[in-house]
């Protein structure tokens, strides 16, 4: 990333004890652009970005606020000078961490080793792709030079922030339920940056689940009802929605839908931090099997609290017009002629559901990755924006597939008390209703238009997580 230091600036500014001021001086000339002895944000964005290095408005801040000892917006001299020294500390730290058998330089294996530490396994190709990032004189090894050379502008502090982006998620929503949080560094909850996240990626979820709602009710209406005739197919469906209840009725259910997301979003990411600190020992870092685990257990605990809201978003999308009168109508008349016990209707496929969609959604996922790595990656370790959607799509596709006929059975005991002349019926009475009069095709019904809306509702929920990050001003990873 800062290869271009070499042989140019770097040389003079090489951030030693030993050195004479006017090392760091040659540097520091380069970004005080109008020579009045100090640097503010606008000459430190400008000077970077001059010597060809893009860390972004928050990297660049982060430089900033650091090393403004006097706290007056800007970088004279001497705060400039100190902050290099700090910061290469911090780096020599992070490289003996790396290097495990003292020798001066970091090899691939090495890489693999410290990495399985913090919780990630990685190949030995994957290693040599981080070793070429850096790598500047073509050893395949990387020495305490190249190392600090390459991380002189970079404000990370740790080697768990130098490898962030393999635990960061996309934060994308596509409109069903995320079951591994994302994670968080302890800086990033002080700082406020977890919050503004989870903002953008709510926002970014409201925005994407109303813009594809109309497909989701029709897949609850074809898994509630395209078993009378069996001849329901997408377009029939959205004749009759539209039929019925003309064409705001396509939005009917997704109200509580959205605002589902807060509270949903936040019991998760506050209990899957909690079954972490059970889950793993003091000390360690959280492996993928934990990992697995407590998020698993963090998606069961958000789906408890706020499973009647999915009740009543079935209701409502199944519900004829007139029937209800909004979330809080249905809610009483739900209670009245049924009973606390209705709002966990289909409670128990639901929760089923939720092992195979996290295990195989998060298993396709690192092998998708882990795949695009070894096999296309040339000179960076970090997949990009596009592959990680990719991988996501692929991933959550797989596990929907595999959760799908639980989450169906779910949505008709949902709906039963709504079906005149329908037989109350558990889990196992439903399966077997159900593969006997429709076979296993049955257990499918109103998949389409839930594939129908991946690739919609990933590419507005992007767009709007990535203007919302910019306004909220998240940290990019």
């Amino acid at each position: 990333m800062l290869r271009w230091l070499r042989g140019f600036v770097l040389p003079a500014a090489a951030c030693q004890d030993a050195a004479p001021p006017t090392r760091f001086e040659t540097l520091f000339q380069k970004l005080d652009r109008n020579g009045d002895g100090v640097v503010d944000i606008g000459e430190l964005q400008e000077g970077l970005k001059g010597l060809g290095v893009a860390l972004g408005q928050d990297g660049e801040e982060k430089i900033l606020t650091t090393g403004d000892i006097n706290k007056d917006g800007k970088l004279d001299f001497e705060e400039f000078m100190q902050y290099l020294k700090d910061h290469e500390k911090k780096m020599k730290l992070a490289f003996k961490s790396l290097d495990k058998n003292n020798d001066g330089v970091i090899e691939a294996s090495e890489i693999v080793q410290s990495l399985q530490t913090l919780g990630l396994t990685i190949s030995e190709q994957q290693a040599e792709l981080i070793l070429q990032s850096i790598d500047t004189d073509g050893t395949m090894t990387v020495d305490w030079n190249e190392w600090r050379d390459y991380f002189l502008f970079n404000p990370v502090t740790d080697i768990e922030e130098i490898i962030r982006f393999w635990k960061h998620s996309t934060g994308i929503d596509i409109g069903d339920s995320l079951t591994i949080p994302d994670e968080f560094t302890e800086e990033e909850k002080k700082s406020g940056q977890w919050w503004r996240q989870l903002l953008a990626g709510g926002i970014a979820g409201a925005v994407s689940r109303t813009s594809t709602a109309p497909l989701d009710r029709l897949k609850v209406m074809m898994q509630v009802h395209g078993s009378k005739s069996g001849k329901m197919n997408i377009y029939d469906g959205f004749r009759q929605m539209v039929k019925e209840g003309g064409i705001r009725s396509l939005w009917r259910g997704n109200g509580t839908n959205v605002l589902k997301i807060a509270p949903e979003t936040a019991v998760k990411f506050w209990s899957y931090e909690q079954y972490k600190k059970l889950l793993t020992v003091e000390g360690q870092k959280i492996g993928i099997f934990d990992r697995f685990i407590s998020g698993s257990l963090a998606g069961a605990t958000a789906q408890t609290i706020i499973y009647p809201m999915e009740v009543i978003k079935t209701r409502l999308a199944v519900g004829k017009t007139g029937q209800y009168y909004g979330i809080f109508d249905c809610a009483k008349k739900i209670l009245k002629h049924e009973g606390v016990g209705a709002f966990y209707k289909g409670y128990i496929p639901n929760l089923l559901g939720i092992v195979p969609y996290a295990g195989i959604d998060l298993a396709v996922y690192e092998l998708l990755k882990s795949y695009w790595l070894d096999n296309y990656a040339k000179d960076s370790v970090n997949p990009g924006v596009i592959v990680l959607l990719g991988c996501g799509i692929v991933s959550s596709t797989c596990g929907q597939l595999a959760s799908y006929p639980l989450a169906l059975v779910k949505t008709r005991m949902q709906a039963q008390a709504m079906i005149e002349g329908t037989k109350q019926m558990n889990m196992v009475g439903l399966f077997r209703r159900i593969i006997s009069k429709e076979g296993i095709p049955g257990l499918y019904r109103g998949i389409t238009p839930n594939f129908m809306k991946v690739l919609p509702a990933v590419g507005i929920s992007y767009v709007v997580y990535e203007n919302m990050k910019q306004t909220l001003r998240v940290t990019q990873k």
